[in-house]
């Protein structure tokens, strides 16, 4: 699949510049700086897109993509390749960060950041079980290298995107989970490692924000999809839109009654940034919409039918099994991130329609 062929896909143009063109005080990026981490994963790359195609209208905004692998971020960017905007940064958020100084100038990071969002992480299951301790230190010990970092360079706002997964299971007790909402999580499991490293990252940005009197904000993701998914995730959602894509059966490894909230990666990016701008210091929200909450096998449906394909049972391997959530209903209230002006445009179907209709394309 040619990743770079997505800069001449016009429904994915389409959608980058919708999200550009939304009514938000982008006069806080005016002339601004702004680094993220996890640049070339799903939802930074689309920002990243975002963010320059705001340039072209005169934003001025330089964007510093951070990314483990610099023949992946230069192979995800390049239809922006020769941007003045554009500086992409090798570098694995788990190491210290080297901030240059005036006799070592163009090595390290810069000594002035405005904005740092901390994106970077173990996203899907395979990855919670295969590398647990990169799950946790990605989570933490990242965070903890973009904070030092964002005090130290004087930053305006750091961002730190958490997860619809600290919330853990339903107690049975609420339909949607609000923001204060606190459901229950075994630690002492494998699994653990990603939902209770959000948490302890969730804690770790109030204790910045008392101690060195830093603004943070907290957007709390759902499981998101969409055209800039990895062909590596192996979350249920990625897993039947690549099996779509390809022309294969919906592969279901449960009875595919779990019920979650979901999000178009387009909204999930129009939503963290609407935090960003307009989200008050300390606060969490939830980037959600009960029109794209769905079971797994509703889900499974969708997708065969709009691919044309049937729906599968099969068990799952014991490495996936250690992977998956418990979590059997994780519907996320939405109504905070609404309430700053957080509009989502894509409910689950046109959101799966639009996502597998870009693929095929690729």
């Amino acid at each position: 699949m040619d990743r770079n062929s997505l800069y001449e896909n016009e429904l994915y143009i389409d959608d980058v510049r919708y999200v550009a063109a939304l009514s938000l005080p982008w006069e806080k990026l005016q002339g601004k700086s702004l680094m993220l981490s996890g640049a070339s994963g799903m939802i930074g790359s689309f920002l990243v897109d975002v963010i320059l195609q705001k340039n072209e209208s005169g934003l001025d905004c330089h964007v510093y993509a951070l990314g483990r692998s610099p023949e992946r971020l230069k192979q995800r960017f390049s239809g922006w390749e020769g941007s003045e905007y554009l500086h992409c940064i090798p570098y694995d958020v788990k190491l210290p960060i080297r901030v240059q100084d005036s006799d070592d100038a163009g090595a390290g990071f810069p000594d002035r950041m405005d904005y740092i969002l901390h994106l970077a992480s173990n996203t899907h299951p395979v990855q919670y079980a295969t590398d647990p301790i990169g799950t946790i230190t990605t989570n933490l010990t990242g965070l903890q290298n973009m904070l030092d970092y964002a005090e130290r360079s004087q930053a305006a706002r750091v961002l730190f995107a958490s997860s619809n997964e600290i919330y853990g299971e339903n107690r049975g007790d609420v339909e949607l989970f609000s923001e204060d909402y606190c459901g229950y999580i075994d630690s002492n499991s494998l699994r653990a490692g990603y939902p209770e490293s959000k948490r302890c990252g969730e804690a770790l940005c109030q204790a910045y924000r008392k101690a060195k009197e830093m603004d943070i904000v907290i957007p709390r993701l759902t499981r998101s999809y969409g055209p800039t998914m990895l062909m590596t995730d192996t979350k249920a959602i990625s897993q039947f839109i690549r099996k779509g894509v390809a022309g294969d059966d919906i592969v279901l490894k449960s009875e595919g009654t779990q019920l979650y909230s979901y999000t178009y990666v387009g909204d999930a990016v129009s939503g963290l940034l609407t935090v960003l701008l307009c989200g008050e210091d300390g606060e969490a929200y939830n980037i959600a919409d009960e029109a794209s909450d769905i079971m797994l096998r509703d889900l499974a449906d969708i997708i065969a039918k709009e691919t044309g394909k049937q729906v599968v049972f099969e068990l799952p391997d014991a490495t996936e099994s250690a992977g998956y959530s418990k979590a059997t209903k994780a519907r996320l209230d939405g109504s905070k991130c609404k309430a700053l002006g957080w509009k989502p445009k894509y409910e689950i179907k046109e959101g799966l329609s639009r996502t597998i209709r870009i693929l095929r394309d690729l």
